[in-house]
């Protein structure tokens, strides 16, 4: 969500960590009681806009396992997971979430892969 090329403002990763870490502990609590179980869901990115509006939150679930459904249930519950946020988070305007399956472990693990196979 960068916005054409340009890098992020410090106040978008400020924010976008803040988010962050509130959405951990709130997974953490299950204080959202959603129909499944958010102790094992790890936030680990959240990219901001720049107007900071809308949030994409990168997730994934403990081991990987399940995590279209995951991300399926997150994105239905979206609303209840920012109603709960707003109660954490002092903002003018609370951002809106999309959630997002993260792919970088994925990723690393296939260029890991890569590299072991041309030094052999």
């Amino acid at each position: 969500m960068t916005n054409l090329g340009k890098p992020l403002t410090q106040r978008q990763l400020r924010v976008g960590e803040m988010i962050k870490q509130a959405l951990g502990m709130l997974f953490i609590r299950d204080e959202a009681k959603l129909q499944l179980s958010t102790k094992e869901i790890t936030v680990t990115e959240v990219r901001m806009s720049p107007d900071l509006k809308t949030a994409k939150i990168f997730v994934m679930p403990l081991g990987g396992k399940d995590a279209d459904e995951v991300v399926a249930k997150l994105k239905e519950f979206s609303f209840v997971i920012r109603k709960v946020l707003s109660k954490k988070i002092v903002m003018k305007f609370l951002p809106k979430l999309f959630f997002v399956k993260d792919d970088s472990f994925d990723y690393a693990e296939k260029i890991e892969n890569l590299i072991k196979q041309t030094n052999k």
